[in-house]
């Protein structure tokens, strides 16, 4: 069987803009569980992939069944999204950014696993055309 390498994308020429979903695993709880400290990880994580906030970042706390129970953040960017739901039960962050300005995943990966003390990550990438 035959491999085929993949090709290294340049997002500046190739794409029209970069998805990343990433979720962060046995975060600390403490953090997770406190909307100012959500709050400022957006700033931080704004400053640090240069990009321009558009509007308050939005933490809302919801979820009757204790699966999903957590809180939920949303960042309008200027030049898309950035969301995310911390799962209470699981101590899970589940982080989606979306920009057509390009940025570095791993960079975004990196920052957000340190930020919110996590074991392990799964990091996903979709380049839209």
């Amino acid at each position: 069987m035959k491999i085929v390498p993949i090709r290294k994308i340049d997002p500046a020429e190739d794409v029209w803009g970069i998805a990343s979903s990433i979720d962060i695993y046995s975060c600390n709880p403490e953090k997770i569980r406190d909307a100012e400290y959500i709050k400022q990880f957006v700033k931080d994580l704004c400053d640090l992939i240069e990009m321009k906030r558009f509007g308050e970042t939005q933490v809302v706390h919801f979820g009757e069944d204790e699966k999903v129970a957590g809180f939920s953040m949303v960042q309008l960017i200027e030049t898309s999204l950035i969301s995310a739901h911390f799962a209470n039960l699981t101590n899970t962050t589940y982080l989606d950014v979306f920009s057509c300005k390009p940025y570095d995943p791993e960079v975004v990966r990196n920052f957000a696993q340190g930020y919110f003390e996590g074991k392990e990550t799964m990091l996903n990438v979709t380049y839209r055309k």
